[in-house]
């Protein structure tokens, strides 16, 4: 699951909800600092609102990994899209097909709901600039033990650069998917895949409720509600 879908349930409490990316931000700024479910919960009910609000969306974010992962829906398009990556990925048999796979299904649900619901995808990109970022960074620390200087850094820039917007075309998010690459050490990925996009996107989109509420889990997100413009996103209004 990707920034926005992890965020979406706690919209009304900014900590809470910026805080749900605290994993993934930190796999960009230090892949060696992990914010860690069982850390986290020994501060969910301190008496710093801010330590508090932090740890908790750390909790949501690895519950939310454990039931969306583990859904049927995201497994079986896990391995179609490894299998149709493999085939524009001429010899490459390994990790990267399924690694690609797995974390563009995510991007994409966040693409799904900022193009159906814009204001969403607003209402979160201004958070960053509401809640107090060095205090998150400080409950951080205390969260993992670990001391980086560079999360409220991170945090302006994620919001400034309308980073999941990009998201919303294919040439960005391929440039988006490629930056993913480089930082876990993989080969870029080819402008054959780029051209795929458009398929897997439709996949997505049809197939949105089941991997957002598998197994009749509730759906705690927006249906979508609008069809899809089937035309690359504006991003010069970024």
């Amino acid at each position: 699951m990707n920034f926005l879908c992890h965020a979406i349930p706690y919209l009304d409490d900014p900590v809470m909800a910026v805080s749900t990316g605290i994993p993934d931000f930190l796999s960009v700024i230090d892949r060696k600092i992990r914010a860690r479910g069982r850390l986290a919960a020994t501060f969910i009910e301190d008496a710093d609102p801010v330590l508090r609000q932090v740890a908790r969306g750390v909790l949501a974010h690895v519950d939310d990994d454990q039931w969306f992962h583990g859904g049927e829906t995201f497994a079986r398009m896990n391995l179609e899209f490894a299998v149709q990556l493999r085939d524009l990925l001429p010899g490459d048999a390994g990790f990267r097909p399924s690694f690609v796979g797995h974390i563009l299904i995510e991007m994409l649900l966040d693409a799904n709901l900022i193009e159906d619901q814009p204001e969403i995808g607003e209402r979160y990109c201004a958070m960053f600039d509401e809640v107090p970022q060095d205090e998150i960074a400080a409950s951080v620390q205390r969260i993992t033990g670990k001391s980086t200087d560079k999360i409220p850094a991170t945090l302006q820039r994620f919001a400034s650069t309308r980073f999941l917007y990009d998201y919303l075309a294919d040439d960005t998010l391929l440039m988006r998917l490629n930056q993913v690459m480089a930082r876990v050490g993989l080969v870029a990925l080819p402008n054959a895949v780029r051209d795929w996009l458009p398929k897997a996107r439709q996949e997505v989109r049809l197939q949105h409720a089941r991997l957002l509420a598998p197994g009749g889990r509730p759906m705690a997100y927006p249906e979508l509600t609008r069809a899809s413009s089937g035309k690359p996103a504006d991003t010069n209004t970024r």
